[in-house]
């Protein structure tokens, strides 16, 4: 017994001292040059704006950082509710958690094989029959068929000298990182979802009512004519442009009506419901407030922030760890090994101090020939991360395209409904002068209803670019990595983020 634990020692001591670097490429988090601008032409400190209350001007805030639950900043009560739903009930993001679940505790598997010795302990029992000849002995006879029993614990552990178990390592904990920011950055598709198609179904219900108006208008037109063409004061021709006309705006109606109920339905499934179930509430652009400051952060800061860009890099880690542990295969292994424990034919001398047997055992495997597989393999692995490396750079530059994109679309967007909104003022001032002028009997009636058509008309056009302006608002916090990292929740933050609470 002394024996067995003085060699365990041996081995223990063993295992201490003959651990050596780990070879293949130690990773660095990519150092790539980003502008200092996110568009050639330099934005104004704020966009377009008009006298009126739906037209205001939006400041760009730089420099300055996002809140985590971004959403708020629209000041909806029905809207943060929908939101923390979704967050709650999403099937997407009860997927994206188990999948990094999953990546845990396959890294968790994966230590504890590496990382600590395998200790067994068996118990077993077989009848044998042997021939003492076969082993040279001819002048004792053959004893009959016996049992055997034994019970045993033993050990292995296989060296990690080369680090490919630690190479191996480093690529599992880069996996849990990916799963982690596609789980952040399902979580900011699903808000931003939420929130856009919230503002559509706002845009299409006063779309809908507004035409409602216009068909109201047309109609009322229509009867006009139609009395007129009667009495012989117009012809046949105008009332079937007038009819073609309602037609027309009837026929436009449906599309409307259509899209209204899939939006509501696709609100819905976002938030984890059944189309059926009519539980949402009912959102209008009133009820909405445009945020008038955008926060906009630094360019540099962008790839710490976006969260598909930090997924990008924990793939790019991985493929450096591959690397590494393909070299780390051209190298020799060395595994060690122990048992202890009895060995007797009866039960009632398993136990004692002459049935025990015990073993120490080493093995070293030193790849010779493999018709180059296994530097095709290290080949393999260098070109996936070459491959990594090219995507996590067409990440960020994606990136950087999706601020910039969105900031141009919100100072278009602005000057956009500056001019629709000028447009519904003047088409209000001339219905009100044609409605003074109907009642001093100076314009005919379809005059009027023509004025209230173009009116409405225009109340269109406006509703369409708020909406715009508004789903822009919530693509650019989106584009700019939506302030996860200002979450109390999450537990990966910016290396700068982190640098600030340190401090």
């Amino acid at each position: 017994m002394k024996t067995f634990f003085l060699h365990m020692s041996f081995i223990m001591i063993a295992l201490v001292t003959l651990v050596g670097c780990a070879v293949g490429p130690n990773f660095h988090s990519p150092d790539m040059a980003t502008p200092d601008h996110y568009t050639a032409v330099p934005l104004p400190a704020q966009t377009a704006s008009a006298p009126s209350e739906s037209t205001a001007a939006q400041h760009f805030a730089f420099d300055k950082d996002l809140p985590g639950e971004w959403w708020t900043l629209f000041r909806s009560d029905s809207l943060d509710r929908l939101v923390r739903m979704a967050l709650d009930n999403s099937p997407t993001l009860i997927q994206a958690q188990a999948m990094l679940k999953q990546a845990q505790e396959d890294l968790n598997a994966r230590t504890g094989a590496t990382q600590y010795p395998a200790v067994d302990a068996g118990l077993s029992v077989t009848r044998q029959q042997m021939d003492l000849a076969s082993y040279g002995i001819s002048n004792i006879p053959n004893p009959g068929p016996f049992n055997l029993y034994n019970a045993s614990v033993s050990v292995s552990y296989t060296m990690d000298i080369f680090g490919g178990n630690r190479r191996a390592l480093e690529g599992f904990k880069a996996k849990v990182d990916y799963q982690d920011f596609e789980l952040e950055a399902a979580r900011q598709t699903l808000t931003a979802n939420v929130v856009t198609t919230a503002i559509m179904e706002a845009s299409l219900r006063e779309q809908i009512d507004v035409t409602k108006a216009i068909l109201a208008a047309e109609q009322g037109q229509l009867d006009v004519i139609q009395k007129q063409f009667e009495l012989g004061a117009v012809s046949k021709t105008e009332v079937l442009a007038q009819e073609t006309e309602l037609a027309m705006t009837k026929a436009g109606m449906p599309p409307l009506e259509k899209q209204f109920d899939l939006n509501r339905h696709a609100l819905s499934v976002l938030i984890g419901q059944f189309p059926g179930d009519g539980k949402l509430p009912e959102f209008s652009l009133e009820s909405l407030h445009l945020p008038e400051e955008l926060p906009v952060s630094l360019p540099s800061n962008l790839a710490h922030q976006r969260p598909d860009i930090r997924a990008s890099e924990a793939l790019l880690h991985q493929a450096c760890a591959a690397v590494g542990v393909a070299t780390a295969n051209l190298y020799p292994q060395i595994t060690l090994s122990a048992g202890y424990g009895f060995q007797a034919v009866s039960t009632d001398i398993l136990f004692n101090g002459e049935s025990v047997v015990w073993n120490l055992g080493a093995g070293l495997l030193q790849p010779i020939f493999h018709g180059g597989e296994l530097t095709a393999k290290r080949r393999s692995a260098i070109a996936a991360y070459d491959q990594a490396a090219a995507q996590y750079r067409q990440t960020v530059l994606k990136a950087f395209q999706d601020v910039a994109d969105v900031l141009r679309a919100l100072e278009t967007d602005a000057r956009t409904l500056q001019a629709q909104a000028e447009a519904e003022a003047a088409a209000k001032s001339a219905l009100a002068l044609i409605e003074k002028q109907y009642e001093l009997g100076a314009v005919s009636y379809p005059a009027l209803l023509i004025a209230q058509r173009d009116y409405q008309k225009t109340r269109i056009n406006v509703v369409a670019a708020r909406a715009q302006r508004y789903a822009d608002t919530a693509a650019l916090f989106q584009a700019l990595g939506g302030g996860w990292w200002n979450r109390k929740s999450t537990s990966l933050k910016p290396k700068f983020i982190q640098e600030e609470n340190k401090e």
